[in-house]
């Protein structure tokens, strides 16, 4: 529909919860059953956007976030304080709609219908057999026509075992068993799940069998659960595949993402890496091949499978120490070093920079040197620019009352904010500017997953507060005829000064 979310959005996101104090689980492989569990277990209803919720058989219901009237906060009677007026999905009046169909019948229309995990060719033979109630074939309706023929003709049994034998009826002898198997199987993901989510939100644990059978490090099970490591490092562990999400960028260019493969093969490095004590490391001396992962990304607009060699580690990061297991062990600083040499500087580099924007700027030296084609001077000023007015930002809008605000500081956030309502209205649209930005928002994500699986050996960023597609492609445009924009903070002399640290330190 024309929605595309930054790059950096979800991360944001955690962040933000994080910020507020909002307590969070992030699941280990598919959250609907257990959000499903916990929902009943409290009460609540869920709210999502994922229409899979209309058919688990959920006691508070399901609220589309779609149908929230957000800007309609009302105020509510006695001590109900306000609210916001929203829609609440019942499967029983659902069901009552289309002739009394029973609640436990909704997992086979769902995978009858193809959701996210099924699409049988085998059950369009049912379609074009069955008669569904409307008086033609299932084939011959359209989309709408045949879920609506499909819920009434599913109306007539009485339970699930009994609609599954009427739909293999209509198939070849041979493909029955196998297709049962199939529609068994992926109706089960309408289950609630049996993981106690509460114990989560109660003492820290999160147990489940996926969790069990990975096998993976106890640290980094609850680091994954906790959200302090991404879905990223798990797709890449367990199923040894990422899908890399495309932005607004020149597709007649290779991927964004292409910058940031270096970083990509030092986190797959830390993760595929095989201890020697390990049995697998024979194996591995013999093909003389490094594990590796299959990344999707796109070439031009299709895309595209690739494997991706993890990179074999520098031989002073090869002892066992830095194996998955142990990797929480090893010293700040040899982590911090790691992390800072795949980004291609130094620690002495980065002293002059505050420690909550190092890993931005040592990102943003690794973007100048890796990036193709190479970085123009003002796409780097726009975006030092662009951190510090965040950092202008926090200064004078941060509640800590322990904190003096410069009263010059405050007059340059108003100039900047008069500037930016008056620039922002410019609708000119660079391409290859824009492809610039993006590749340095997919180092900046693999700078911070890297610093992440390393256990933040750098301060992690604000992001709401460190990037800004609009605010940094403005302030590009405005450098190419005004060079003058550069002092757009030249009322603060500390902000002036932290720019021309920035500066400095990415140009050196």
């Amino acid at each position: 529909g024309g929605c595309l979310l930054p790059l950096l959005a979800r991360e944001a996101f955690v962040q933000a919860l994080g910020r507020l104090r909002v307590p969070f689980v992030q699941c280990f492989a598919e959250a609907d059953r257990e959000i499903a569990a916990l929902a009943n277990r409290w009460g609540c209803p869920v709210l999502s956007l994922d229409s899979d919720f209309c058919v688990f058989d959920l006691a508070g219901g399901y609220c589309p976030l779609s149908c929230f009237q957000w800007q309609n906060v009302c105020a509510g009677q006695g001590a109900l304080g306000c609210f916001i007026p929203a829609r609440c999905f019942s499967p029983e009046k659902f069901c009552s709609h289309f002739g009394s169909v029973r609640k436990t019948l909704l997992p086979l229309f769902a995978v009858m219908s193809g959701n996210d995990h099924i699409d049988l060719p085998a059950l369009e033979v049912f379609f074009s057999k069955v008669c569904l109630p409307g008086g033609c074939s299932g084939g011959k309706r359209g989309k709408h026509g045949r879920i609506q023929g499909l819920l009434n003709w599913l109306s007539q049994f009485a339970e699930p075992a009994e609609a599954l034998d009427n739909v293999l009826k209509y198939l070849k002898k041979h493909e029955r068993e196998e297709i049962r198997e199939l529609l068994c199987t992926a109706m089960e993901d309408y289950t609630p799940s049996d993981v106690n989510l509460e114990d989560f939100f109660q003492d820290g644990k999160y147990e489940c069998e996926a969790a069990r059978n990975s096998d993976l490090p106890r640290w980094v099970l609850d680091a994954l659960a906790k959200g302090e490591l991404s879905p990223f490092i798990s797709d890449a562990l367990i199923l040894r595949s990422t899908f890399l999400h495309v932005q607004v960028e020149n597709m007649q260019r290779p991927s964004a993402h292409s910058t940031a493969l270096p970083i990509r093969q030092v986190i797959y490095g830390l993760l595929l890496k095989v201890s020697q004590s390990t049995e697998a490391a024979p194996a591995i001396k013999q093909t003389n091949k490094l594990p590796g992962v299959c990344e999707f990304d796109r070439i031009q607009k299709t895309l595209k499978k690739s494997f991706v060699q993890a990179a074999s580690l520098p031989p002073r990061f090869c002892d066992d120490h830095f194996s998955l297991d142990k990797l929480t062990e090893v010293p700040t600083s040899q982590r911090q070093i790691l992390l800072l040499e795949t980004l291609g500087v130094t620690t002495s580099f980065l002293e002059s920079i505050p420690s909550h924007l190092q890993l931005p700027v040592a990102v943003t030296c690794y973007w100048t040197c890796c990036s193709e084609p190479k970085v123009k001077l003002h796409q780097v000023k726009a975006l030092l620019l662009m951190i510090v007015s965040g950092e202008l930002q926090r200064i004078t809008t941060d509640p800590d009352p322990t904190v003096v605000h410069a009263e010059d500081d405050s007059i340059a956030y108003n100039q900047f904010l008069q500037w930016k309502e008056k620039k922002l209205q410019n609708k000119d649209f660079d391409l290859d500017a824009a492809h610039s930005f993006c590749q340095w928002q997919c180092c900046l994500q693999m700078g911070l997953y890297l610093n992440q699986l390393l256990s933040t050996p750098l301060s992690e960023p604000d992001l709401t507060r460190l990037y800004s597609g609009t605010l940094v492609h403005s302030l590009y445009q405005e450098l190419k005829s005004t060079p003058s924009v550069e002092n757009l903070f030249s009322s603060s002399p500390k902000m002036t000064r932290l720019y021309q640290v920035l500066l400095n330190t990415v140009k050196s």
